[in-house]
């Protein structure tokens, strides 16, 4: 089975074991053919042996103007799907594997019309294709990491609505409306010192702890293949595969569009499982980017999302309703706080905040019980009670490692470029986050800056051993303990929000580049490359990013909880700080003990799958993936469970077929659904209505 994991922020990623890199690593080596240096020293053929006989250029051609252009269309268009699913229900799966196999296949194309046209033809090579991908994923992580579908959205006067304008603690002081200038601003300010927190440690972690980095590796991997013979053969099929569904995608997307004028109109409301159903959330909306989705997700999460629905839906918040004029007050509409809203936003909290402390606990565990062992054996080697010989040490290195190694530490990045950026950042950030955020008092900005290298440290050091990114936890942990520092008459909600921002983009961003760095080790990359490719594409993020937010927010309803766009995670982290602020003042009635069922339960689900055999924890459901519908609804679930139903049959059929050509079709359907977004939202900014309205009613009683 693969490894799973879902982020508090409800980005999915997924990379097979490690026998998948084995196998994929000798499928290198069978179309590498054999390398005559290592072969003459009785090695066995390494993956860095097929590419001795390429040279390695020096760190400033691994960055090409040719690779940022790319890059930057990969990158708002990964920008604007990532945006709609952020936007929606806030699952977003990743899209690294999509990101190099675009990013090869847009550079061929480019190598080959420059070659026509008689322009001088470079080599295109691995160093920078990982370049590339770096600067995509550097991009459009900041549209789904940025805030925008939660703690800056939160700000906003919709959000505040929502959340109860009576609520204790939600003030009116406490909001802020999006806007370009202090959204882009906000975002260089705290996710540039991100890239500098851990810089002077990445020799620590990569090279001294062999920190694994499992999606970092997957990636160097995939690039790798990607650069030998057998894997051209495996691109020019994923790329067949890449382009029929995404232009069947996009096409998809127009013909819907002449249907839904109106609201509930369209295939989006197509009442596939009956008008009951549908008003319970359960239908089928034809969305190729959640059928996309569901197929690269596994199918544990897919499940567990349809059981999530169905416990919610289909369970609970209809038993619930039946309490009204009882539990809640029957003049309150349900979109309340008060009301069946505030059930359906605390017990998603209570189990996404059991599912974090859990893991929180569990990775911190793993975290310092392995940075003992390690220190206990160094201490023993000083202390001579356990020794090395030079042949033990010899044996110990491999070729690839010797290589790769030497190619690390060739290029430095002075400790002083990292410590003074931090610094200088640092005083630019306590100067004007405060001018953004009155609340935001200068030293809550510097006591941020003070602890967040520190928890970098730690949460970096447990993605590499895991590949979980906590930042999100960390920064819940900073919403409680800031907004209960300043108060409700300070502003506290706001105080929360913001400092929740700045910790989870800096230990974010600093774990990021711990994975980008491990796939240049692994890829020959120089770490000045790797470094600069992710400030540039940071710098692309900051900037695309809340103008693909700033688009959808003009031509969409975005916050609206009956509507496409409800932003599910706005007024989660806006209740959160709520709760950080009031206590459990801010609750309806019974809803407490309710919530604490929900925690419980997700604590205890996580508990029984890490101690019970892979077999039968891969059946037990996620309590993260759970979550989700509870807030959103069941369409999506049904919608990615048509595509977890997809790949299912297809690996029945012909399963090596489908590992290969699986995440093309899925990248296919999200990327041509997420392209068709920027036509539908010119045509809604331009009040251009579609000609039609499909809708059911109904049958009239006689």
């Amino acid at each position: 089975m693969g490894y799973d994991q879902m982020h508090d922020d409800g980005h999915y990623r997924s990379f097979g074991n490690s026998k998948s890199s084995d196998v994929e690593a000798a499928e290198i080596r069978e179309g590498g053919g054999k390398d005559e240096t290592v072969a003459d020293s009785g090695m066995e053929l390494s993956v860095e042996g097929i590419f001795e006989s390429r040279k390695v250029p020096p760190w400033r051609e691994q960055i090409t103007l040719r690779g940022l252009l790319v890059a930057m269309l990969i990158g708002i268009m990964f920008s604007i799907v990532v945006m709609k699913l952020n936007l929606t229900t806030g699952l977003v799966p990743t899209m690294n594997v999509s990101a190099g196999l675009l990013a090869f296949v847009l550079m061929k194309a480019l190598a080959k019309v420059m070659e026509k046209i008689g322009s001088s033809k470079v080599p295109f090579t691995r160093q920078e294709n990982t370049v590339i991908q770096t600067c995509v994923v550097a991009c459009y992580s900041t549209a789904y990491g940025g805030g925008f579908g939660s703690y800056l959205l939160g700000m906003n006067g919709r959000t505040y609505e929502q959340a109860g304008i009576h609520t204790e603690g939600n003030t009116p002081d406490t909001v802020k409306e999006p806007a370009l200038g202090w959204m882009i601003g906000f975002l260089l300010v705290v996710t540039f010192i991100g890239i500098l927190a851990l810089v002077p440690l990445r020799k620590v972690l990569i090279i001294d702890h062999k920190l694994t980095y499992p999606s970092g590796t997957a990636t160097a991997v995939l690039i790798n293949g990607f650069h030998t013979p057998h894997g051209a053969k495996l691109v020019r099929k994923q790329v067949t595969c890449f382009g029929k569904y995404f232009t069947l995608s996009f096409l998809w997307g127009f013909f819907q569009w002449f249907f839904s004028g109106g609201d509930n109109c369209g295939f989006a409301s197509f009442p596939v499982f009956g008008l009951k159903a549908w008003k319970q959330s359960f239908y089928f909306d034809f969305s190729t980017t959640y059928v996309g989705a569901g197929m690269i997700c596994p199918h544990i999460v897919n499940v567990s999302l349809l059981i999530g629905a169905v416990a919610s839906w289909g369970i609970m918040w209809p038993l619930i309703r039946n309490q009204k004029g009882n539990w809640y007050p029957e003049d309150l509409p349900e979109s309340s706080m008060k009301s069946l809203n505030g059930y359906k936003v605390f017990v998603c909290i209570a189990l996404i905040l059991g599912d974090g402390l859990y893991n929180f606990l569990k990775i911190m565990c793993i975290t310092l019980s392995t940075m003992y062992i390690q220190r206990s054996k160094r201490a023993d080697i000083l202390a001579g009670s356990k020794t090395y010989t030079e042949n033990d040490q010899n044996d110990a290195i491999t070729y690839d490692e010797k290589r790769r190694k030497e190619m690390f530490l060739k290029d430095p990045i002075p400790i002083w470029v990292a410590v003074s950026g931090y610094v200088v950042l640092a005083a630019i950030s306590i100067g004007v986050i405060p001018q953004m955020f009155p609340q935001m008092k200068w030293y809550y900005v510097f006591i941020a800056y003070v602890f967040a290298p520190a928890l970098a440290f730690c949460n970096a050091y447990g993605a590499g051993l895991t590949d979980q990114n906590l930042a999100y936890n960390y920064g819940k942990v900073a919403l409680f303990v800031f907004a209960a520092w300043a108060g409700k008459n300070h502003g506290g909600v706001m105080v929360g929000l913001a400092a929740c921002g700045i910790i989870k983009s800096i230990l974010s961003t600093a774990s990021d580049l711990m994975h980008d760095f491990k796939t240049g080790y692994l890829t020959l990359s120089s770490p000045r490359s790797m470094f600069a490719s992710q400030l540039i594409g940071t710098v692309m993020g900051c900037v695309v990013g809340p103008l693909v937010f700033w688009l959808f927010y003009n031509a969409f309803d975005v916050g609206n909880p009956d509507g496409g766009y409800k932003a599910p995670y706005a007024l989660i982290y806006r209740n959160m700080a709520i709760l950080g602020v009031e206590g459990f003042s801010a609750l309806p009635k019974h809803c407490l003990q309710i919530c604490c069922g929900a925690f419980a339960l997700a604590f205890m689900i996580n508990a029984v799958r890490d101690r019970v055999r892979k077999s039968v924890s891969q059946y037990i459901p996620l309590p993260m993936a759970m979550a989700v519908p509870f807030l959103v609804g069941a369409y999506f679930a049904i919608d990615m469970c048509v595509g977890t139903v997809i790949v299912y049959a297809w690996q029945r059929l012909n399963r090596k077929k489908a590992d290969m050509l699986v995440p093309a079709m899925a990248s296919g359907l999200i990327c041509g659904d997420g392209l068709w977004l920027f036509p539908s939202s010119i045509l809604a900014l331009t009040k251009v209505k579609p000609p039609m309205c499909m809708n059911f009613l109904s049958t009239p009683i006689a």
